[in-house]
């Protein structure tokens, strides 16, 4: 009776098996993360958007491990966005820090107003494509 290696390397695809009850089972291992990147709003809501609408390119970052990156990318690119279309629309629209002095109740419906209106260019733009 012949005994069997514990340990063999495969040149055919590369791979190295190892012996477990009569059965060569490849090692195979996970890469781990380089490092964490946080996702904030915009990069949940597309992720969300992506989850449900576009799953194969879900599961295309997923499995490049390109995931976090591109949400951590997406979020902060949104957020720049946003910021940049807020202080324009707030130009065109005269909307200064002398109406804050002078009313601050109109100051703040009038910023909420372009804050809505510039979240909805950045979901429509960036976000649910």
């Amino acid at each position: 009776m012949t005994t069997m290696k514990n340990f063999i390397h495969d040149n055919a695809n590369g791979l190295d098996y190892t012996l477990v009850n009569d059965h060569y089972l490849p090692n195979l291992t996970v890469a781990a993360p380089t490092e964490q990147h946080p996702t904030g709003r915009w990069g949940r809501l597309h992720k969300r958007y992506l989850k449900e609408h576009h799953p194969i390119r879900y599961n295309q970052l997923l499995l490049s491990g390109e995931l976090g990156s591109y949400f951590a990318k997406l979020d902060k690119q949104a957020e720049e966005q946003l910021a940049l279309i807020i202080r324009q629309i707030q130009e065109a629209e005269g909307v200064t820090e002398a109406l804050k002095a002078e009313n601050q109740l109109e100051w703040v419906r009038r910023m909420n107003s372009i804050r809505n209106r510039a979240e909805e260019i950045i979901q429509k733009e960036l976000i649910f494509i």
